[in-house]
């Protein structure tokens, strides 16, 4: 039996009520249906790169966790919906079978988008009276609810990022949705530092304070050195000027990977990036967009990141570094919920949103880390390999998922999230 504690980092006497879970079950789920409005019928299937997934899948795939985990081992008599998705929509859970493969998801014409919609509705109808028996292992069903949803908040991040990649690849630069209206953006502060006299800290999530996942904890000492971490995120204008100064042509600034990445796909400027008779351009959610010199930049690798990061006599922070710093901020900024899909002008001292955050750490598991046991321990574990740790939530990261423990992860050369740049440098006080 898997303990809730070992599922996600929580004590059992801290799961949410099921009662919360019902009505943030039928959030989550509404949430991704409403993100799916905007599209026509032909934008559900797109698959533009092996890494990207179509709308459809996600959708199915997301319905399918919960099938998976807690409908067959918890719901008496439950029948699974098709024989075949368990095949379709697993997406790397080996401990659970076999996956169709990854790179062919957008031939997946069947099931249709109208029968994927059914199969998600069919699973929240039998989710929801799972979620009001009162039969079962409550405190197993209640803590893999709650990662479930957790999970389909990230797959709806992933959305975003796919469905960006994949209308990118369309000259006629498809708009999804029309960017909310707001007031003209204020000049972006001045680059400063914040300096951190470092010492013995305690990092990871904190016992008792709510929903983790398992590649946060165990809470653990960690020493840091003196340094000094920038007031915002790196703006388009800094990467112009990293440009304009041949930044992608000096291989004194790569790392040698990072180099190689650059040769071989001819980068000279960030994803999205379009010059159009001497003029900037960037591609967003919401159309073809003059590029905004005081925006944040975003869609660079880390192999960009460091780059730039060298160019400016800077660094990139380690993730602990980071932590340290956003422990004592309040969890505010730029997300999901504002309507707007892109990265606005930085906020001074706003660590949170807009942008996820390269750090130079790489992902592997804290002292006395154990994942769980079967297909759920997969979830992060696995995956403790090659990848680099990014912080701090992005504008279309749902709010609730954000904390100062949080570690995503993607590989070096990854440009299709949104990830940037936020400089750190060593302090000799």
């Amino acid at each position: 039996m898997i303990k809730s504690g070992e599922l996600a980092g929580r004590e059992t006497d801290e799961l949410m009520p099921l009662a919360h879970l019902r009505d943030m079950y039928r959030d989550v789920r509404q949430k991704f249906e409403d993100y799916c409005a905007p599209l026509e019928i032909e934008d559900y299937g797109l698959q533009a790169v092996a890494e990207t997934s179509p709308a459809k899948w996600h959708l199915a795939h997301t319905s399918w966790f919960f099938e998976t985990f807690l409908l067959k081992p918890f719901m008496p008599g439950y029948q699974p919906q098709h024989p075949a998705f368990e095949y379709i929509f697993n997406s790397y859970y080996n401990g659970v079978g076999a996956q169709f493969p990854r790179p062919q998801r957008g031939l997946l014409s069947r099931p249709t988008v109208a029968e994927v919609y059914d199969y998600r509705h069919a699973i929240d109808d039998a989710m929801l009276r799972l979620l009001e028996s009162t039969n079962g292992d409550q405190e197993t069903i209640a803590s893999r609810t709650e990662l479930g949803l957790q999970h389909e908040m990230q797959h709806q991040e992933l959305f975003f990022t796919d469905l960006k990649y994949n209308l990118a690849q369309n000259p006629l630069c498809p708009v999804y949705v029309e960017a909310p209206g707001h007031e003209e953006p204020s000049a972006p502060p001045e680059l400063a530092w914040n300096s951190h006299d470092g010492g013995i800290l305690k990092m990871g999530a904190e016992t008792g304070s709510g929903f983790c996942f398992d590649n946060e904890t165990p809470r653990h000492r960690v020493f840091l050195e003196p340094f000094e971490l920038a007031n915002r995120p790196v703006t388009n204008a800094d990467v112009l000027a990293f440009i304009e100064d041949g930044g992608y042509r000096q291989p004194a600034l790569w790392l040698a990977d990072g180099w190689g990445k650059v040769q071989e796909g001819h980068w000279q400027h960030p994803l999205y990036w379009r010059q159009q008779d001497s003029e900037w351009f960037e591609f967003t959610l919401h159309g073809l967009k003059p590029l905004n010199p005081q925006g944040i930049a975003c869609h660079l690798s880390a192999y960009e990141a460091d780059a730039i990061a060298r160019w400016m006599d800077a660094r990139l922070p380690t993730e602990f570094e980071w932590e340290s710093v956003a422990q004592g901020q309040p969890v505010e900024g730029h997300f999901v919920d504002s309507g707007l899909y892109h990265p606005d002008t930085p906020t001074p001292d706003t660590l949170f949103g807009s942008i996820w955050q390269w750090t130079s750490s790489a992902y592997s598991p804290y002292p006395g880390y154990r994942p769980a046991e079967g297909a759920i321990g997969e979830y992060n574990g696995k995956f403790m390999c090659n990848q680099l740790v990014l912080r701090g939530g992005s504008c279309v990261t749902d709010p609730r998922q954000v904390r100062a423990s949080y570690r995503n992860f993607f590989y070096p050369p990854d440009r299709w999230q949104f990830s940037g740049v936020r400089l750190a440098r060593d302090y000799c006080k």
